[in-house]
C-alpha cells in the first residue's frame, strides 16, 4: 500500500500513526530525565527509593528505558517496509507505548512496590514487543528479519536476568555486561545494514564517480561472528586476557569493515556522515575494553561507554533525526539545529570516555559529559518535536 493509502486510514492523532512518533520523542525526554537523576546520584547528592543500586538504575534505565524505547520506534517503522504490510498505530500503538511507559514508572517505584511486581511489569514490554514484530515477520514471509527478532529476544531475556541478579545477588554486573553486549551487536547487525545502503543511495544522488559501499559478504558474516564471540567472552570474563586480544581483534575487524562502506565519500551530508561517526565507537569500545584487560591504567569504563555513549547513544541519535525526517516529510539534509544535536552526542561521548581514562579530570569531564548529553536529547525534542506530533507533510 502506498504512503498515502497508509495516512488516509488513519483517523487518530499524528503522534500514533507510526511507531516513531511516540517512541523516538518520549526516549528523547527519557535520555534528559534519566541523566538528570543519575549525575547528582553519582556524586551523592540526591538518593530515591528503587530496588536498584544506583549504578544499576544508571545502567538499566539507559539501556532499557531509552534504548528499547528508540529500537522500538526504529523497528516499528522498519518492518512494516521490510514486510509490506501496514504499520501499528492507533489504539495498539497506545497500548504498546503505555506498557513501555508503566516499565519506567515500576522501575522508578520498585522501592515501594517490590522488586517482583516491578521486574513483571517493566519485562513486560519486550516481551509484547517481540510478539509484535514476530507476528509481523511471519505474517509478512519475511524470514531473513528473524535475526533481528532473535536479539530483541535475547535483549528480554538480559531484562530478566537484570532483575533477578540486582535482587538476590544486590549488583547486576554480569547482566549489565549482558545487556550493553546485546546492544552493541543489535548495532552491528541493524548498523551493517543501513549505513552502506543509506550511504549508497546518498552517493548515487551525487552522480559522482567513485567507489561505492560493499554490499554485505563473507567478510562482513566473519566480522559478526568474531565480534559476538568476543562479546560474549567479555560478558563471562572481562578482565582476561585472551578475552582481551579477542575484543582488540574484533575491533580492528570492525574498522575494516566500516571502511568499506565509503565513508570518507559523505562528507557533504552530516545525516550520512553521522551514521559512519557513530559506528566508529563500536570498534574503539572493542579496542579500549581489550586494552582493559591487559593494563590496570586504562579503566574498563572507557571501552564500556565508548560503546554505550558513542555507539549506542550516537547510533540512536542518528536513526532518530534520519527516520524523523523522512517518515514527516521533510527534506532529506541536515539542517543547523540537527548538526548541533549531532556535535552534543559527540561531545558527551568523547568527554565520558576521556573522564574514564582521565579520573584526576573526571569531575569537570563527567558535567560535560552530563550536559553535552542533554543538550543532544533535549534539543531533539525541541527540533523534532513538532513535526512528530503532526501530520505528515
Amino acid at each position: 500500500m502506498s504512503d498515502l493509502g497508509i495516512r488516509r486510514k488513519n483517523e487518530g492523532p499524528a503522534i500514533l500513526s507510526y511507531g516513531f512518533r511516540p517512541f523516538f520523542f518520549s526516549s528523547a525526554l527519557w535520555a534528559v530525565v534519566a541523566v538528570m537523576l543519575w549525575l547528582p546520584q553519582y556524586f551523592g547528592e540526591f538518593t530515591f527509593a528503587n530496588a536498584f543500586q544506583p549504578m544499576d538504575w544508571h545502567a538499566h534505565e539507559a539501556l532499557f528505558g531509552y534504548g528499547v524505547a528508540v529500537a522500538a520506534g526504529f523497528l516499528l517503522t522498519a518492518v512494516p517496509n521490510w514486510t509490506g504490510r501496514l504499520p501499528l498505530r492507533g489504539k495498539g500503538l497506545l497500548f504498546l507505548f503505555s506498557v513501555w511507559l508503566a516499565g519506567r514508572l515500576a522501575v522508578a517505584l520498585s522501592g515501594h512496590i517490590g522488586w517482583l511486581a516491578a521486574a513483571l511489569v517493566d519485562c513486560a514490554f519486550l516481551f509484547v514487543f517481540s510478539f509484535v514484530i514476530a507476528r509481523e515477520i511471519v505474517a509478512g514471509k519475511n524470514w531473513r528479519n528473524l535475526r533481528v527478532l532473535a536479539v530483541v529476544a535475547v535483549l528480554a531475556a538480559a531484562n530478566v536476568a537484570f532483575h533477578v541478579e540486582a535482587h538476590f545477588r544486590g549488583d547486576a554486573a554480569f547482566s549489565r555486561r549482558f545487556a550493553l553486549a546485546a546492544f552493541v551487536a543489535l548495532i552491528m547487525l541493524v548498523g551493517g545494514r543501513i549505513v552502506p545502503s543509506f550511504t549508497h543511495t546518498f552517493l548515487l544522488q551525487r552522480r559522482v564517480a567513485g567507489r561505492l559501499p560493499q554490499k554485505f559478504g563473507r567478510f562482513d558474516a566473519l566480522c559478526m561472528a568474531a565480534s559476538v564471540a568476543a562479546l560474549a567472552g567479555w560478558v563471562a570474563a572481562p578482565d582476561n586476557k585472551g578475552v582481551g586480544l579477542a575484543l582488540i581483534g574484533a575491533g580492528l575487524l570492525n574498522i575494516a569493515r566500516l571502511a568499506r562502506w565509503a565513508g570518507e565519500r559523505t562528507s557533504g551530508e552530516a545525516l550520512v556522515l553521522m551514521l559512519h561517526i557513530a559506528f566508529a565507537f563500536i570498534p574503539l569500545g572493542f579496542i579500549l575494553s581489550g586494552l582493559a584487560a591487559w593494563s590496570p591504567a586504562i579503566s574498563s569504563s572507557a571501552g564500556l561507554h565508548a560503546w554505550a555513549v558513542g555507539g549506542v547513544g550516537g547510533m540512536t541519535l542518528a536513526v532518530m533525526t534520519r527516520a524523523s525526517l523522512g517518515h514527516t516529510g521533510q527534506a532529506m539534509r541536515a539542517g543547523r539545529g540537527t548538526k548541533l544535536l549531532y556535535v552534543a552526542i559527540l561531545l558527551a561521548a568523547l568527554a565520558r570516555i576521556a573522564a574514564a581514562l582521565a579520573p584526576q579530570w573526571s569531575f569537570a569531564l563527567l558535567h560535560v559529559a552530563a550536559f553535552a548529553w542533554l543538550a543532544a536529547f533535549l534539543g531533539f525534542a525541541v527540533v523534532y518535536g513538532p513535526a512528530l506530533f503532526r501530520a505528515r507533510m
